[in-house]
């Protein structure tokens, strides 16, 4: 008893929502999915010309037989204008336009979702165009500054050409000054020869 009070104390709080328990029409509602599958092979199959022909012949082999048999054999005569086969019509037609409603609000549902899949997808790639693009008008930005191919070759044929004509200057300028200071060696001597005063240190002058 301890036990069982506290349970019903549970169950008649108001702060609490009361649980819901399922009724008749809960426990034999069919699957959604099941039975929106089987709806749209019916809609499938209504919609092909297998159907269509075979309706033509139930139809036709029904008139025929209720028209040509005897009257004893005949289910639907047609002294009470085929009445069986017009209900027969009519029960088809009032379940089959459900059963097309129910198979085009699942058709309409998937085509909802695949539109807001590609919706999604193409603002995802509107927005990578968008970054690419940016990061390829940075990319030219900083190629402008960066050296080409060819100003690279240009620059290195120049300094190949100022290195070239260092060197040539260089040996020219070698070469000179190792022939000019013999020339003035032997122009200093002769000058100095004829400049010099005989020496007369050690003489006694008279």
């Amino acid at each position: 008893m301890s036990e069982r009070e506290p349970r019903r104390a549970r169950g008649n709080a108001l702060d609490q929502p009361r649980e819901h328990r399922p009724g008749l029409l809960d426990r034999f509602r069919p699957n959604p999915d099941s039975f929106g599958r089987m709806t749209e092979g019916f809609a499938r199959f209504m919609g092909t010309p297998q159907f269509l022909f075979w309706m033509s012949v139930f139809v036709v082999v029904w008139l025929a037989w209720n028209t040509l048999a005897p009257e004893s054999a005949q289910f639907d005569p047609r002294a009470l204008n085929f009445t069986l086969l017009t209900l027969m019509l009519s029960l088809q037609a009032s379940y089959a336009a459900p059963l097309l409603l129910l198979a085009q609000n699942r058709q309409d549902d998937r085509d909802r979702v695949t539109q807001e899949e590609d919706r999604r997808r193409a603002q995802q790639n509107l927005a990578d165009t968008e970054y690419l693009t940016r990061e390829i008008a940075s990319l030219r930005i900083a190629l402008r500054e960066v050296a080409t191919r060819d100003f690279v070759r240009s620059e290195l044929r120049s300094v190949l050409e100022e290195i070239l004509e260092a060197k040539e200057d260089g040996s020219a300028d070698a070469a000179e000054p190792a022939q000019q200071p013999k020339r003035t060696g032997r122009k200093k001597s002769r000058s100095a020869d004829r400049s010099a005063p005989p020496a007369t240190e050690g003489i006694p002058r008279v």
